[in-house]
């Protein structure tokens, strides 16, 4: 199972992530943080954005609101973005 490995902040609300297996990708998170809900509400706030850790392998903010590493592989794949070697 691939998880995520390293984040980093890109400014505003884009992160970038290495997977174990050495590939990474950035992702956009302005159109999530943009709907409604309570779990993403915060997320709005660069501040708090960034202040994402890894809980076992997936991307996580205090509030509990986590994501699926594959899930996240996925959206990135999609968007041609993910690459190898990783560099961050």
């Amino acid at each position: 199972m691939i998880k995520v490995s390293k984040i980093k902040w890109l400014g505003g609300h884009r992160l970038e992530f290495v997977f174990t297996d050495g590939y990474a990708g950035d992702f956009d998170f302005s159109a999530l943080v943009a709907e409604n809900g309570p779990m993403v509400e915060p997320l709005r706030n660069t501040d708090y954005f960034r202040r994402v850790f890894l809980d076992f392998g997936a991307p996580t903010w205090p509030n509990g609101f986590d994501l699926a590493p594959a899930w996240l592989r996925s959206e990135i794949e999609k968007a041609r973005k993910l690459v190898r070697p990783a560099v961050i």
